[in-house]
């Protein structure tokens, strides 16, 4: 428990200095953008890297459950990557 506090404030300063100049923006829409593009260009295939290495090291060590985990990290690649354009999907299917 003691470990998990820490490591949230970390988290809590890594996600303002991210997004507090796009919040500060005096356009709501401008900075509504701005962190969509963030997450959707930096943030989520970042994780998604991640996410295949973390599978890559759970196969290569011989954990039962690595083909599991391989699957949710290709689909999470799937998802990190083609973020955008699912946000463009849903934003032309809604206009």
């Amino acid at each position: 428990m003691k470990k998990i506090v820490p490591f949230s404030i970390v988290v809590l300063i890594l996600c303002l200095i991210l997004f507090v100049p796009d919040l500060s923006l005096a356009n709501f829409e401008s900075s509504l953008m701005g962190i969509k593009t963030k997450l959707t260009q930096i943030i989520l295939p970042i994780l998604s890297v991640i996410g295949i290495g973390i599978a890559a090291v759970s196969f290569f060590t011989g954990n039962p459950q690595a083909k599991q985990h391989i699957f949710y990290a290709i689909l999470g690649c799937c998802f990190g990557f083609g973020a955008q354009i699912i946000v463009d999907f849903i934003q032309a299917t809604v206009h």
